[in-house]
């Protein structure tokens, strides 16, 4: 959910806010969307778009390519993989690790094509050898969540299920790890959280951890953070508050299970996690409204048992490890120290 480079639709609201007082900004005119009366959006921008690059007499170093998980929802994956590993004997030993990555964008924006997720999923490919398989679900409000939830369980059932060469050949079903930005990175921990209760249902796919970069959480009171940056020019609290309302089930607020990781003490799974051995990344920023959020669920996690690691930086903005090549490369980084 920021501008770099290109304009993700969340972020255009920079063009209206930098003209505007933020006081009296309206969040629908700032996103470009209009709220119609059957509850669905007309999004007025659309972020660019990226086709994939499946053809491996090209010299790309990264191939990917789009498959269907579920036609009757339009849910759907792209698939990245080093060209090089089509060199390469699919040997148990020489099988990449699998990260399976959720896009952001509030909920309410985005897909796994747009250009600005579609580069950052073939640079972490190019950067940690790694087999990415990137998760297009439902978006809100045409579909509220669980939605995107339940679209991202299935997609590792369809993961596991898969005669895909790339994925049968060159996929460590055994080093599994979920990873998601923004809304992404709350999708990433809340598929965690269901995979973890029935782990057999997406055997042989063994997760050992979370990535959950800038994840957006919420809650009714408000954090420290988020009042100190509650006109903040890249997330707003009249931003965050609106997608919250346009994501979630109709009636529920903030404190709702599915926002605030803190509701009734967490997650009761955690317990699992703790046991299971998984570790859990959590990458965030000073100058983020969120940062207060994330901080909270590390130490949460911290109280449950969990092996968890908080990594935060001074400055920077929500959405800048994805935007930002010096700051994503953090991500690299630590993506190449589980290999």
């Amino acid at each position: 959910m920021a501008l770099h480079g290109v304009l993700t639709a969340l972020s255009l609201y920079l063009i209206y806010a930098s003209t505007s007082v933020h006081s009296a900004m309206d969040p629908y005119k700032a996103l470009g969307i209009i709220l119609n009366p059957n509850g669905t959006l007309t999004r007025l921008n659309k972020p660019p778009q990226s086709p994939p690059s499946p053809d491996p007499t090209l010299s790309t170093p990264v191939l990917s390519k789009d498959l269907t998980v579920n036609q009757s929802k339009n849910t759907w994956v792209r698939i990245y993989l080093p060209h090089k590993a089509l060199d390469n004997p699919p040997y148990s030993n020489s099988k990449l690790p699998l990260i399976v990555f959720y896009h952001g964008g509030g909920f309410i924006f985005d897909s796994a094509a747009s250009t600005y997720f579609h580069n950052f999923c073939v640079n972490v490919v190019n950067q940690t050898q790694s087999l990415v398989v990137s998760v297009d679900y439902r978006l809100a409000p045409e579909h509220r969540l669980p939605a995107a939830f339940e679209d991202s369980v299935e997609a590792l059932h369809w993961i596991k299920t898969s005669n895909d060469p790339w994925l049968t050949r060159h996929a460590d079903y055994s080093r599994c790890y979920l990873m998601g930005e923004s809304a992404g990175g709350n999708i990433a921990y809340n598929v965690g959280l269901r995979a973890a209760a029935k782990l057999y249902q997406i055997e042989p796919l063994k997760i050992q951890g979370l990535i959950l970069i800038q994840p957006f959480f919420g809650g009714t009171k408000r954090t420290p953070s988020e009042m100190r940056l509650a006109e903040d020019g890249t997330l707003p609290l009249a931003i965050t508050d609106l997608l919250w309302n346009l994501s979630l089930p109709r009636g529920a607020n903030r404190d709702y299970k599915y926002s605030n990781p803190m509701a009734k003490g967490g997650a009761k799974v955690l317990n699992r996690i703790r046991v299971l051995g998984w570790s859990v990344e959590v990458f965030g920023c000073e100058g983020d409204p969120l940062v207060d959020r994330e901080k909270e669920l590390v130490e949460l996690l911290h109280r449950k048992g969990v092996s968890v690691e908080g990594k935060f930086y001074e400055g920077g903005r929500h959405g800048i490890f994805v935007g930002d090549p010096s700051m994503s490369q953090k991500v690299y980084d630590f993506i190449r120290s589980l290999h």
